[in-house]
């Protein structure tokens, strides 16, 4: 009896143990099966959708940079061409250990370095500004602090549910974000409508604030070169550049047409002093038993946030693991939490010290646009390069 009751002792700890260590641990980069390419075209436009679409027309201004967003955009075609040279590469499905392969431990923790404080700027300022305008529209009455919490929580939550769940979230992200656009379709129409608004369609002349839209729209199209990151969980099928072609040009068309709707009910000389053009414009916007359809628009807009934010959460977790040498390791909800709880703490004290003012507000924009652009125009040449050297030798 006393042999027994040792044995089921035994087990029985060994089992708390078990749970307890099952507890602690949490699988956020498993792989169950690849997305198709479908996902691709998603994952390229939704990136590439989120808080400068709601800017941009203000960087813009002028009507004739409707052509600076075509030619960005056909630009980005071509980053994009090389990205897909790398997601059907025998290294990029490897993960962590094809980018040893190719660049050396050491390179690959200076790289995480990098790209965990990028990582931690562009989520800061992506929160920041949807925070920034659910404040102004919304909840104005409300600490800014406790909109951060709730946006980071839902982001955590999702992210919580893995690397591979999370990108398929880009469905829910594409269904409740890509109609928005149907919306701002009277503003093509007389009586709202101002055609005159739409010239010159050449410029006549060019300012240092021209250089600054293109710089500002080639960043905004940068979203796609975090995908690089994640193809272990994406099908390296030959035929994915297609899917990215696609999604790359609706969101062309999306830019597009959101900046002539804009110019067309501002105007350019009364455009630039507007913070949240497209915003405003909901608010005026008409339907019969609905009321501030703003607050609507917002609302939506908020899955594409979420995905942005859980995503990069998961990346920021990923870099960390890589210059902390934890790769071999197995994630944990404590590795998560401390990730996010970095994120939080950063967020508010941006917040407190930048944010508040005109000037922080532009200097965190401008380093987000210089970076995003410098990154967009370094990683996909850098990867391609180095996979065709690989493969030639």
């Amino acid at each position: 009896m006393d042999e027994n009751a040792s044995e089921l002792s035994k087990t029985t700890t060994e089992m708390a143990t078990g749970e307890d260590e099952e507890m602690k641990t949490l699988s956020l980069y498993n792989r169950t099966s690849t997305l198709g390419g479908i996902y691709f075209l998603l994952l390229v436009n939704r990136t590439q959708m989120h808080y400068f679409i709601l800017i941009m027309p203000v960087y813009l201004v002028h009507s004739y940079m409707v052509w600076g967003i075509v030619v960005m955009g056909l630009l980005s075609q071509l980053n994009l061409m090389m990205l897909s040279k790398w997601f059907t590469s025998s290294y990029a499905t490897k993960g962590y250990q094809g980018f040893v392969q190719l660049f050396g431990k050491r390179a690959v923790q200076v790289f995480a370095i990098l790209g965990f404080l990028i990582i931690l700027l562009k989520i800061s300022i992506i929160t920041l500004g949807y925070v920034e305008m659910l404040h102004s529209f919304i909840y104005p009455s409300m600490n800014k602090k406790w909109l951060i919490l709730i946006i980071l929580l839902i982001s955590l939550f999702v992210a919580s549910h893995g690397m591979e769940k999370t990108l398929r979230f880009v469905v829910i992200a594409f269904l409740c974000g890509a109609w928005i656009l149907i919306v701002f379709i009277p503003f093509f129409f007389p009586p709202t409508a101002n055609y005159r608004d739409l010239y010159p369609l050449i410029p006549t002349e060019w300012s240092g604030q021209s250089w600054q839209g293109l710089l500002f729209v080639w960043s905004a199209f940068s979203g796609p070169v975090y995908l690089a990151f994640m193809v272990p969980w994406l099908s390296s099928n030959k035929k994915i550049s297609k899917y990215l072609v696609i999604g790359n040009m609706l969101t062309i068309m999306e830019y597009s047409l959101l900046f002539i709707a804009s110019v067309l009910f501002y105007g350019s000389n009364f455009l630039s002093k507007i913070n949240f053009p497209a915003v405003y414009m909901g608010s005026y916007i008409q339907m019969s038993g609905l009321e501030r359809i703003d607050y609507i628009l917002i609302s939506f807009h908020m899955f594409n946030y979420v995905f942005d934010i859980s995503i990069l959460l998961l990346c920021f977790y990923g870099a960390g693991r890589v210059f902390m040498k934890k790769m071999n390791e197995r994630t944990t909800r404590i590795g998560l939490l401390s990730s996010w709880f970095v994120i939080l703490i950063s967020i508010i004290i941006m917040d407190q010290w930048l944010w508040q003012t005109v000037p922080g507000q532009k200097m965190l924009l401008n380093i987000q646009i210089w970076l995003g652009a410098f990154i967009y125009l370094l990683v996909p040449t850098i990867l391609f390069t180095v996979v065709k050297r690989k493969e030639s030798m």
